[in-house]
């Protein structure tokens, strides 16, 4: 068989794995397996992002006191994790395939030493066969290091290891025009680049994982403007990856059109940055309208009129408008005391260079 894609990421949300007791669903993670397995051997390769964890944890342990909503999550995720990665094992070894576990944390993506050292274990563990299991560490992470949820860790490790898709898997068949509960609703079934989605999406959070569908467009927008395909899809209905891969025409799900051009491995960490940042430069309507203009510039500090906060050189910085609204992120050539001396002046070099500018 012709797979669509060689190389993708899956998210597998929680509700997807657990029921609604909040024990595993064996069965269905078992059939995601098999689907795995499958495109696999057809030599696609293919990335596993996670949930279910804690999920997993909580069916099989009762606290001796209450907990606060850290503890309990680093509570259940430690009995829930051991758990949830040796079922893959063992449903993965029925197939004859290796599997590799993945604990990462959002410090690790802060800075590019240690997003190059994730990025290299797993691709190390691609060429060897070993499909890799990636799920955040949240044993170790606390409220303001914690992604928003594994859409945003999904969206970050399709965009690191460069996949051709991500394909979100949720409890429902995508991004629908209407409640989903009204029988006239439809899926919504592509998402061209700057089509606006606010008027669909629920503020809710899901059952049993910490996201909803506002994070998924978030995540599924910046990893579609890098040019990787998203898919939004029901992890709960057979064959569901099989058919995305094969049928992509006819299996309903919600598509986020990728945008055109190759975007290099640096612009993409720095896209996914932005939660890093450790100050704020703050330009003119001029240089704001020169960014956004057809030609690629760098940003020099002649349209720069104030700097917030205190960085070193190569630090994440946000990119503000006149009116304080973010435009981009970007790694700085200069530290704070360096910068604050270069405002608005002609002739200095960038402030942030081209290569290291992302713009939304």
């Amino acid at each position: 068989m012709k797979y669509q894609f060689k190389r993708i990421a899956v998210k597998i949300g929680s509700n997807v794995l657990a029921r609604k007791d909040g024990t595993l669903d064996v069965t269905r993670m078992s059939a995601l397996v098999d689907q795995v397995a499958e495109l696999h051997k057809a030599g696609v390769e293919v990335i596993l992002i996670s949930s279910g964890a804690v999920a997993s944890g909580r069916s099989e342990i009762k606290p001796s006191k209450k907990l606060d909503s850290v503890e309990q999550r680093q509570l259940f995720s430690a009995v829930g994790q051991a758990k949830l990665i040796n079922r893959y094992y063992e449903l993965f070894r029925e197939h004859g395939i290796a599997v590799g576990q993945v604990l990462t944390t959002k410090e690790n993506f802060g800075s590019r030493r240690h997003y190059l050292n994730q990025r290299n274990c797993m691709m190390v563990m691609l060429e060897n066969g070993v499909i890799p299991i990636v799920n955040e560490n949240d044993t170790i992470s606390v409220t303001e290091l914690m992604f928003t949820d594994n859409d945003e860790l999904s969206g970050m490790i399709a965009s690191m290891m460069d996949m051709q898709a991500l394909i979100i898997l949720s409890n429902i068949d995508g991004i629908y025009n209407g409640a989903p509960s009204d029988p006239d609703t439809q899926v919504i079934r592509e998402v061209e680049q700057g089509k606006d989605l606010s008027d669909y999406i629920q503020t809710e959070k899901s059952g049993f994982g910490r996201g909803g569908m506002l994070t998924k467009t978030t995540i599924a927008r910046k990893v579609a403007d890098e040019g990787i395909e998203v898919c939004i899809a029901n992890g709960k209905k057979d064959n569901i990856l099989i058919d995305l891969l094969l049928h992509p025409e006819t299996t309903v799900c919600t598509r986020f059109i990728p945008a055109e051009g190759d975007v290099s491995s640096v612009k993409k960490w720095i896209a996914h940055s932005e939660g890093f940042a450790k100050g704020k430069l703050y330009l003119n309507e001029q240089a704001v309208e020169v960014l956004k203009g057809a030609k690629a510039v760098s940003l020099l500090p002649v349209g720069v009129t104030r700097i917030d906060g205190e960085f070193e050189k190569d630090d994440i910085v946000k990119i503000m408008g006149p009116k304080g609204m973010q435009i981009g992120v970007g790694r700085v050539a200069y530290d704070s005391e360096e910068a604050v001396a270069v405002i608005g002046k002609h002739g200095q070099r960038p402030l942030v260079h081209y290569d290291y500018l992302y713009l939304e």
